[in-house]
Order: C-alpha cells, then sequence, then structure tokens
C-alpha cells in the first residue's frame, strides 16, 4: 500500500486562510456623497410609497382642475400645461438620477457575487481537507486492520466470520 501523506492540521488551515470580507461595508466606504444621494433617490423613488404620492398629486390636480368653479381652476382643463410641464420636469430630473442609482446598485451586486464566489472557493478548501483527513484515516484503520489478520473487505460484509 502506498504511503499517505498526513494532512494538514486545522491550526495550519486556519493560518492559510484569508479573512471574510463585509462587502457591504467596502462600497459602501468607496461611495462619495452624490452617490449615495442617488441611491437614497434611487431607492425612494422604486417604492409604492412614491407611486401613492404621485397618483394622489395627479388626481387632485386633474380633479381640481376638471372639477372645480372656473375661477379656482389653476391649469386649463384638457390642456394641462403646467401639470404636464411639472411632470416632464420630475422624469427628466429621475431618469438619470435612478440610473446611476442602478448603475451604483450593479456594481454592489457584482462585489457581492465576487465574494460570495470566494466565500464557495473556501468552502471547497474547507470540504478537501476534510476528505483529506478522512482518507487518511480510512488508510490507518485498513492498516490495522491488516495488522490485525483481518480482511477489510470480509470485516464489512455481513458474513465476515465471528469470533
Amino acid at each position: 500500500m502506498a504511503k499517505m501523506q498526513i494532512p494538514i492540521s486545522l491550526e495550519e488551515f486556519k493560518k492559510r486562510r484569508k479573512p471574510l470580507r463585509d462587502v457591504t461595508k467596502e462600497v459602501a466606504q468607496k461611495m462619495s456623497s452624490i452617490d449615495l444621494f442617488a441611491l437614497w433617490i434611487t431607492d425612494r423613488v422604486g417604492t409604492i410609497g412614491f407611486f401613492l404620492i404621485i397618483l394622489v398629486w395627479t388626481v387632485l390636480w386633474l380633479g381640481w382642475n376638471l372639477l372645480a368653479p372656473k375661477e379656482l381652476q389653476f391649469d386649463p382643463p384638457m390642456g394641462f400645461v403646467f401639470w404636464l410641464f411639472i411632470s416632464n420636469l420630475i422624469q427628466i430630473l429621475l431618469m438619470p438620477l435612478i440610473m446611476v442609482g442602478q448603475n451604483l446598485q450593479g456594481k454592489h451586486a457584482d462585489a457581492r457575487a465576487e465574494n460570495d464566489l470566494e466565500v464557495n472557493i473556501k468552502a471547497e478548501e474547507e470540504i478537501e481537507v476534510i476528505l483529506n483527513h478522512l482518507e487518511y484515516q480510512n488508510t490507518i484503520l485498513i492498516s490495522m486492520l491488516t495488522k490485525l489478520g483481518i480482511n477489510p473487505d470480509e470485516a464489512l460484509s455481513s458474513r465476515a466470520p465471528r469470533e
């Protein structure tokens, strides 16, 4: 039987591995205040709350200018020029901000994915160390059985001779 190399110890394995990183903290530290502002806007605009604010604002605006007495209406019905202007202004300002925020979120997602890969590689290395230890223990057990004059295959079978 070929001589097996003794697997590395747990202490040696722990010395070799790199510590885990907090990717979220690393990404947050690299962001400027304008990046954080863009993320804040992106996070708020993408909520049902923001949608409801826009919906209520639109219903009130259009409702007032359609149903209020003519002398109290401030945006002529069916044209709604002022409402269209404000709506377009909101869209023009929010669109690039949301795109910037989504790009930042994408970079964060990429960093998390890279970190997940590192964690998976570490787990694979740990599993390999465990398998090496098990194989080494198996070799020792087979050697012990052989020295005792017991055939390992017979010891595992149900027909193994009992003494």
